[in-house]
Parts: structure tokens; C-alpha cells; sequence
């Protein structure tokens, strides 16, 4: 059945998670596939016979992104729209940077997005252009992930850890932690419950609220490492980039129309440490 599903960004944190889980799809990444490339994409897509695409491809440098504009408006928005064209079912992954985090309560799909960011308004485009184009979609705002692949929060806590005696980290940005295998379960139990029907915008984080601060405070506590975490507003750390300071997102409606059981941020991250 998974013959013909394609997984771009195949070697990212996502896409690495979803292998296990779908061993015969098709994976790619940018030397196999140029997702800027419409006519490469296309030709793709046909010669594989390929009828539904998981697209974890994306540019994802937050900071970076506000001095490659171009570079971010190719992967994040042409790239979603030449997947979107070629007519298959596509699942899309966005981000709570969509919202500009100046609310107080869970955001929910329908909520109007505010990005902040150049990365946020690419995002947001890319979504938009695979909305005008597919006809059958699930675009999945997630947020925080981490997982035991590539570079993560989680995994530059632990080196840090290791390494010094104490660590300052913000604590008053406020969302929630997605550990990738929970995701990569989500994205599995949805893709054979796809209908035109279903087509919209989706939230997937793991339950539960924190901030950076208690997120790398469990980190260690749970890692056995001794490192002082420290607690700092963002003012103390400045970025190129502005993040959203709340950016907690509603899941109830992946919940309802697909079934999707979520688990709290904290189990997510127990299960990651143990792999």
C-alpha cells in the first residue's frame, strides 16, 4: 500500500521518523529530489506512480531565514506548490510560527495567522499554495520538535549538559515540545483516512504547556545530568528573528476527524531518551 506514497525532506528529523514507520514509501531528500523544481517534480511523481506525498521538506533556519528570503520563499513555498500541482494527496507540514504569539489561549486552525517571520510568512504562503492547489490535503501545524535524529533543542540540552555546569535558557516563550515519532505516528494513522472531504488545517503538538526553560529542565532531570538550568527572559537573548511568545495550538480537530490519541509533551520526551 505505501508503494506509492513519497516523503520528501526524507532525511530530516520527520522524515527519518516516518521510515521505520513506512518502510517500502519512496524517500527523498534534496540530492534525490529538488522540490523547487516543477518540471523534476512532476516527472518524479509520474515515473514513480506516486499518489500521495508526505512533505516534511522545508527550510527551517528561523534566524537564517531573515537574511535568505528567496532561498526560504523556494523551499517553503514553491516547493509545497509544485507537490500540490502534480495531483496527488499530499500531507503538509507547517509550524505555530504562523501565529504571531501574542495570544493567551490554545490557537486553533481556524484562528487568524499572524507570522512574525520571514520563516512564519513562508510558511503560511506554502500552506496557502497547497490549499489553491490540491484537492485532497492535510496541512499539520506542529511545533517544538525534537526527536533522536539531527540537530534538536533536545540534543544540544544534553551536549550542553555534559559540557558545563550551568546553562541560561528563556522562559517566557510558551508552547509545547512534539516529539517526531508522535508526529510520525499521526501522519500514519491519517494517511489511509484521507478524503477531499477531510482537505484542511490541522494541529499536532503532544499535550501539555511549557516553556524552553522547563522543557531543558526535564531534559536534564530525566538525562541525570547536573547542569544548573537557568531561567532568562528573551530580552537577555536576543535573535535576528522574533519568535511568537505563546504559540500552544488546539489539537481537538485532529482528534475528532481522525481518532489521533495524543500523548502529554513529557511522555513524548521519556520515550525519546529511551531510544
Amino acid at each position: 500500500m505505501n508503494k506509492h506514497i513519497l516523503v520528501t525532506g526524507g532525511n530530516g528529523q520527520l522524515g527519518t521518523s516516518l521510515r521505520a514507520r513506512l518502510s517500502d514509501a519512496v524517500f527523498t531528500d534534496v540530492n534525490e529530489l529538488d522540490i523547487t523544481d516543477e518540471s523534476a517534480v512532476f516527472k518524479f511523481v509520474q515515473d514513480k506512480q506516486i499518489d500521495t506525498i508526505v512533505n516534511c521538506a522545508a527550510f527551517t533556519a528561523v534566524d537564517k531565514a531573515e537574511d535568505c528570503l528567496d532561498l526560504a520563499t523556494k523551499i517553503n513555498v514553491d516547493g509545497p506548490r509544485n507537490l500540490a500541482k502534480t495531483g496527488a494527496k499530499i500531507i503538509h507540514i507547517s509550524t505555530d510560527y504562523v501565529f504571531d504569539g501574542k495570544g493567551y489561549k490554545p490557537y486553533t486552525p481556524s484562528d487568524e495567522a499572524k507570522p512574525v517571520s520571514v520563516y512564519g510568512q513562508t510558511k503560511l504562503a506554502g500552506e496557502q499554495a497547497v490549499m489553491q492547489y490540491a484537492d485532497n490535503y492535510v496541512i499539520i501545524r506542529t511545533a517544538w520538535l525534537y526527536s533522536q535524529y539531527g540537530n534538536n533543542f533536545m540534543k544540544t540540552m544534553q551536549r550542553l549538559g555534559a559540557e558545563k555546569e550551568s546553562i541560561s535558557v528563556v522562559s517566557d516563550q510558551i508552547g509545547t515540545p512534539t516529539f517526531a515519532g508522535d508526529l510520525a505516528d499521526a501522519i500514519c494513522k491519517i494517511l489511509p483516512q484521507m478524503t477531499p472531504k477531510t482537505s484542511g488545517v490541522y494541529h499536532f503538538t503532544n499535550e501539555g504547556v511549557c516553556s524552553w526553560y522547563d522543557f531543558a529542565h526535564k531534559i536534564m532531570d530525566l538525562s541525570k545530568l547536573p547542569c544548573l538550568v537557568k531561567p532568562i527572559p528573551s530580552s537577555a537573548y536576543p535573535t535576528k528573528a522574533k519568535r511568537p511568545y505563546y504559540s500552544v495550538l488546539d489539537k481537538s480537530k485532529i482528534k475528532e476527524v481522525f481518532g489521533i490519541q495524543i500523548e502529554h509533551w513529557e511522555t513524548g520526551l521519556k520515550k525519546c531518551l529511551e531510544k
